[in-house]
């Protein structure tokens, strides 16, 4: 069946684009207006044909970013909310969808969906783009009949857990980033320019300073041993990979991160921060407390906080509350675990966890601030001894030398 561009105007006047699969033409002028939009005749054409063919390029094929579900969610929670049958929902959103990959998507789920399959079965069949965080909460929706805000609040939840991992990558870029530029110019200066130095003060004919030999020595070894030294730090990268895919190794590792000075105490917030916003969400949403527990160890980003909370929901199994497994793993901070205790002796355990969530983004936020404004006069040191270093050393044969003509 061949696939039609479309343009039309929705019932607000907005502006709407997408694709359809249709017999014809008049079909696809049919279903639109049954939808409500106003279609231009002019903007419809087949796909494929003439100057609308799609090119596709290896390697350059759409991916699905979590803006993208989240738009998606947004758009659906309106559409149900608005009283659309969930069919015609997912037929208007595979239509307008910008994105070729997640379009096909939606289109499959509109076809099970048909086909007689619950919208949580549908998505199911889709685990790289639903996880079961959102599945489970679909499911919770569907059961309750409360489908729109249940969608609302996951598509709140995927935007915080966006905003939270935007702040910690940007904490790691800037270091990462200004050490990884200062290493390379040392190396271009140890292996470029350095001997240049070296071959003019031969022809001095004199001893030369103990700083300027010493990183002669050291340019002369780099250049030597250059390969030798790439080669280790790739074995390594990939060695500490290797590791990191192991249960043990992912544990001892994620165990030494959180004991770091700085980042370990940022990397303990953001998990508390997630661990806590999960869990709320998916209580909220009314998804059993033992589920919960699951899908939040699974999404906790580190191995020794997954441990805590699946051996919290043991504990729990075994009718033990959920404050003291927490408090006995010693990896959530004391505060976390009384707000928790008293969020469950008080039956309010969803909005006390949502604080205790706000309460640590917010000092991520904070963590964050305080870490980029310590590492940038660390940074500039660093670069200044490091660089600064190099370029004295190197002068000071010539310092000397104009000192004995003078």
């Amino acid at each position: 069946m061949p696939v039609f561009r479309w343009q039309g105007i929705s019932p607000r006047g907005e502006m709407l684009a997408g694709e359809m699969e249709a017999p014809s033409r008049d079909a696809v002028l049919i279903r639109l207006r049954s939808q409500r939009i106003q279609p231009l005749p002019d903007k419809i054409r087949e796909k494929g044909r003439g100057l609308d063919r799609e090119i596709t390029i290896p390697g350059f094929s759409d991916s699905v970013t979590t803006r993208d579900i989240v738009v998606f969610t947004r758009q659906l929670a309106t559409m149900i909310d608005a009283g659309l049958p969930i069919v015609q929902c997912l037929d208007i959103l595979a239509a307008q969808s910008p994105n070729k990959k997640l379009r096909n998507v939606v289109r499959q789920l509109k076809e099970e969906v048909e086909s007689g399959s619950t919208f949580t079965d549908a998505l199911r069949k889709h685990p790289k783009l639903f996880d079961d965080l959102y599945t489970n909460m679909v499911a919770a929706g569907e059961v309750g009949g409360i489908l729109d805000s249940i969608l609302n609040r996951l598509a709140g939840y995927m935007e915080k857990a966006m905003k939270l991992k935007a702040k910690i990558k940007g904490a790691m870029i800037y270091p990462a980033v200004i050490v990884t530029v200062a290493v390379g110019v040392t190396a271009v200066l140890l292996i470029f320019v350095i001997p240049v130095f070296a071959e003019l003060f031969s022809s001095f004919g004199q001893e030369l300073p103990g700083p300027t030999q010493f990183v002669i020595n050291l340019s002369n070894l780099t250049i030597a041993y250059f390969k030798h030294m790439v080669a280790f730090v790739v074995a390594c990268v990939v060695a500490l990979r290797q590791v990191y895919k192991t249960e043990s190794g992912k544990l001892a590792i994620d165990g030494f991160l959180l004991q770091t000075p700085v980042f370990g105490e940022l990397l303990r917030k953001t998990a508390v921060a997630r661990f806590t916003r999960t869990l709320s969400t998916l209580v909220s949403s009314g998804v059993p407390i033992l589920d919960a527990l699951a899908i939040t160890a699974r999404t906790a980003g580190n191995k020794v906080v997954e441990r805590a909370v699946l051996a919290t929901r043991v504990s729990i199994s075994e009718g033990r509350t959920i404050a003291e497994p927490l408090q006995e793993s010693k990896v959530f901070p004391p505060m976390v675990v009384q707000m928790i205790s008293v969020g469950e002796s008080t039956g309010a355990l969803d909005a006390m966890l949502n604080k205790i969530a706000e309460f640590y983004e917010e000092e991520v936020d904070n963590a964050v601030a305080n870490l980029t404004s310590l590492m940038e006069p660390l940074i500039i040191v660093f670069l200044g001894v490091v660089i600064g270093g190099l370029v004295i050393s190197m002068y000071l044969p010539i310092f000397k030398l104009g000192s004995v003509i003078g």
